[in-house]
């Protein structure tokens, strides 16, 4: 047998046998074989994942500039919409303050309801001109009842609350919602206000974003952001975890840098299902709510912007909400995420194409930018390319990557964490922990476009609500015993052995250097895998 190149995987030394011998003969066979199949497929993988990059980095950079711009020259809504307080209405006497409808979609929950349905009612907003609208689809008898006792005792204090529920729980929250928008005292309701059952409004949330509606006929939405922190009496949780840090960076890039640049740029962008007003009238225009997708939001979003509608997003308009504190409910929050908008692109696709009412270039926008780079690129190549290209190429080194295709997007990563300050110096901890997660994104992303599997499943994240909360005087729950079945993550125990013995290799054989970044992203992997991450609520100081 020939002496080895520097190009092949395994070394000639270890097949050395005569002519008959076995292993020499799998070795040959491996060689031809590579360079017959693997080192031409994976020339190609490595051309389709550069062109991702580059799709992505151009949307990355262009946004980031963007955002830049509007923090520079401080533009506010107040200075492209009119905004105007409601003192003048006030004055006039409450017949001319619009009704509003507050709806609090429920399923179970039973440690945030109480903190909800408080901060909804403690809205300060004339009684007579809101209603607070509890829609209730729990499935324990228990819990319905102590929110339709909560409900009760909030009506007994002058507050127009009403308890809704229903026999089935079709179209989940999608159902909830249109179900409730059908109740005979809604149609005296002009906007509709959503808020989850884990997120607390300030009092004053009603006058900051209606004088938008009111004197901006022309704005269907306006969307609020969602805030974590440490908030005396609040369910916050940023600080719980590292996982709840590095979700913290994730959605704070979301609505600082995505939602600000669509929303300026386009007057367009994805409604997050919580925390934000939509006039009623868009909202029926657009055909109300649907559940054939598990994101009913972004679907009513997409439907309002092919009527043309208008949406705006409020920076400075905060609303106090809880981020998912176990793996699991964080895992089954990113697959919901990524399938739902997935399968919503493969449903309407067709519908943005043979819409009359839009222009050709917002067109373009909703099918490249929105769809194609910020939902379904971004999981495909985080995944795809560096946690199965990338370390290929370290035991296959007749294929090479560029060194900017590696570096590229971390190095976007790395500036996307200065929109959380505080938490910069846990952005390799992030671009590691993204990468992790870009696997479940990655697997939610195909079963959505190709309609197979779980692309239906719609799980409640769970919620800890008080349990979190500093002065409750609960215990707070003990780390669960160790259990094989429910602690152990499979995928990510495989990925992780691939990616430690690529590092091996190219420790062994390789002169890539790669070895670095495997054996990190490999430990990252084997941490998640062996249920290390969000397993348990750390003790309140």
């Amino acid at each position: 047998m020939e002496s080895h190149s520097s190009g092949a995987l395994i070394p000639t030394e270890v097949f050395r046998g005569g002519q008959g011998d076995l292993t020499g003969f799998l070795g040959c066979l491996w060689q031809q074989a590579k360079a017959s199949l693997l080192v031409p497929f994976l020339k190609i993988m490595v051309l389709l994942c550069l062109t991702m990059l580059i799709l992505l980095f151009v949307e990355r950079v262009y946004m980031g500039i963007v955002a830049v711009l509007i923090k520079i020259f401080r533009w506010k809504p107040e200075k492209k919409y009119k905004w105007e307080p409601m003192k003048e209405a006030l004055q006039m006497g409450n017949s001319a303050v619009p009704m509003v409808l507050v709806q609090i979609p429920m399923c179970n929950e039973k440690e945030v309801y109480q903190l909800s349905i408080g901060a909804a009612c403690g809205l300060s907003w004339p009684t007579d001109r809101i209603i607070i609208q509890v829609l209730d689809d729990s499935t324990d008898p228990a819990i319905k009842a102590l929110k339709e006792q909560e409900c009760r005792r909030w009506a007994s204090r002058g507050i127009n609350i009403k308890y809704e529920i229903r026999e089935k729980r079709n179209g989940y929250k999608a159902g909830a919602l249109r179900d409730g928008m059908k109740c005979s005292y809604v149609k005296l309701c002009d906007y509709v206000v959503i808020f989850d059952a884990d997120f607390q409004p300030d009092s004053d949330f009603l006058y900051r974003t209606i004088p938008f509606l009111v004197h901006n006929p022309e704005i269907a939405l306006v969307q609020t952001r969602w805030k974590f922190g440490n908030f005396l009496g609040s369910i916050n949780n940023s600080d719980e975890s590292l996982m709840t840090r590095m979700q913290e960076m994730s959605l704070n890039y979301h609505f600082i840098v995505e939602q600000e640049v669509g929303s300026y740029i386009y007057a367009f962008f994805g409604f997050n299902g919580t925390a934000g007003v939509w006039r009623i009238s868009a909202l029926n225009e657009a055909g109300g709510w649907k559940d054939r997708t598990t994101v009913e939001d972004l679907d009513l979003a997409i439907r309002a912007g092919l009527k043309g509608l208008k949406f705006l997003y409020v920076g400075e308009v905060e609303v106090k909400s809880e981020l998912p504190s176990t793996f699991k409910a964080y895992q089954h929050q990113q697959h919901r995420w990524s399938c739902g908008p997935a399968n919503l692109f493969r449903k309407v696709v067709m519908e943005i194409v043979r819409c009359k009412k839009v222009s050709p270039w917002r067109k373009f926008y909703l099918i490249y930018s929105f769809f194609f780079v910020q939902k379904i690129v971004i999981h495909i190549v985080m995944f795809i390319f560096y946690c199965v290209v990338l370390p290929a190429t370290a035991m296959i080194p007749e294929v090479q990557v560029p060194i900017w295709g590696a570096v590229c997007i971390p190095v976007i990563t790395l500036l996307n964490a200065l929109g959380t300050p505080r938490s910069f110096h846990l952005a390799i901890f992030w671009i590691l922990f993204e990468n992790v997660m870009s696997l479940h994104r990655t697997k939610g992303t195909f079963i959505g476009l190709l309609e197979v599997g779980r692309v239906n499943e719609w799980i409640v994240t769970e919620k800890l609500g008080r349990v979190l909360q500093t002065n409750s005087g609960s215990k707070v729950p003990k780390k669960p015993r160790f259990r094989m079945g429910n602690r152990l993550q499979v995928l990510e125990l495989f990925v992780g052995v691939y990616l430690f013995f690529c590092g091996c290799y190219d420790v062994a054989f390789g002169k890539s250097g790669l070895f670095i970044y495997l054996f990190l992203q490999s430990t990252a992997f084997f941490v998640v895998g062996f249920g290390h991450v969000g397993t348990f609520v750390p003790a309140s100081s």
